[in-house]
């Protein structure tokens, strides 16, 4: 099999990349960049093959993917700056990468008959409630820029294909690009005292974790809409970075405990600041996994302490 993926200067395309070439398969990487431009780890993904696109123009699309004839596209590239998206110079710029761009390579695969998984958000439902969402569930109302965006990405993939697979996740972190845990260990080390939302409540997913699984999913045909993020239960913002510092710590990092940091739990209204409104229930069920006859992804504190171990 020869697999496309796009976004591979991003966190999940990386490893997307990696995964393929661990199992053996025929990986194609591409970015908007003339050449790859993601972290220089000397893993397999700076070696592969790689074709700039953009997604935003159809004849870009048509051109790359009729010359490769991919039998998968992995469709990681995306605009994730949330509240940089609320901008109003920013919409249609975010339209054009998140919704067209993603119609654009829909259609590619359609005239290719290949199979498309598209990576999409717990953004594109409203957030509101404490039930898990339920990857078949149809009642959408995104509550910004973003999350419109990416729902109209994974209706034009339901609207021109069937040898699809829509995979809706959430707080991504990975070793290639910008993260919250990154995020965090940064400011633990110049702040004495942090505070974290403690009322939006989800779960991580590691992109190394993620990678395995999207992989295990193109080598069969069961199509349809998915949830995916690590197992190990649902947390808010504030539980994750109180785990990360102890985590870090523990590793022989002492900035990071508890007699050196303070990590003080606030509601999103008292912390302020985010220009994008924010999902308050970003709980995601992932039955569905198992029932299709997927491996789950391991815990997100076992995925952390990897993690951790990798960038500390």
């Amino acid at each position: 099999m020869k697999i496309f993926v796009t976004g591979v200067g991003g966190q999940l395309g990386h490893d997307v990349m990696n995964e393929l070439n661990k199992r053996g398969y025929e990986g194609v990487g591409s970015d908007l960049a003339p050449a790859y431009s993601g972290i220089e780890d000397s893993t397999a993904v700076t070696k592969m093959p790689y074709v700039s696109m953009d997604i935003t123009e159809p004849a870009s699309v048509d051109a790359v993917l009729m010359k490769e004839q991919p039998d998968v596209v992995v469709h990681c590239a995306a605009w994730t700056a949330v509240d940089m998206a609320e901008d109003d110079d920013k919409a249609e710029k975010v339209r054009l990468v998140n919704a067209a761009g993603t119609k654009n390579i829909a259609l590619a695969c359609k005239k290719l008959d290949c199979k498309m998984i598209y990576l999409s958000t717990d953004y594109v439902f409203d957030g509101l409630g404490t039930d898990p969402w339920q990857p078949d569930c149809k009642d959408y109302r995104p509550l910004n820029v973003y999350g419109k965006t990416k729902l109209e990405g994974e209706l034009a993939v339901s609207e021109h294909l069937e040898k699809y697979f829509i995979v809706r996740i959430a707080w991504v972190f990975g070793v290639n690009g910008k993260n919250f845990i990154k995020t965090m260990l940064n400011l633990g080390k110049t702040h004495d005292r942090l505070t974290v939302v403690s009322d939006q409540i989800g779960t991580p997913t590691y992109t190394f974790d993620l990678a395995r699984l999207l992989v295990d999913m193109l080598e069969t045909d069961r199509y349809g809409y998915y949830h995916a993020t690590n197992e190990g239960g649902y947390i808010s913002w504030y539980d994750f970075t109180v785990e990360i510092f102890r985590q870090a710590a523990e590793l022989g990092h002492p900035e990071y405990g508890t007699d050196h940091i303070t990590v003080v739990p606030v509601t999103t209204a008292e912390y302020g600041a985010s220009k994008a409104a924010r999902p308050f229930n970003s709980r995601l069920d992932k039955s569905k996994l198992v029932q299709n006859g997927f491996t789950p992804l391991p815990t997100w504190q076992d995925a952390l302490s990897r993690y951790l171990k990798e960038i500390l």
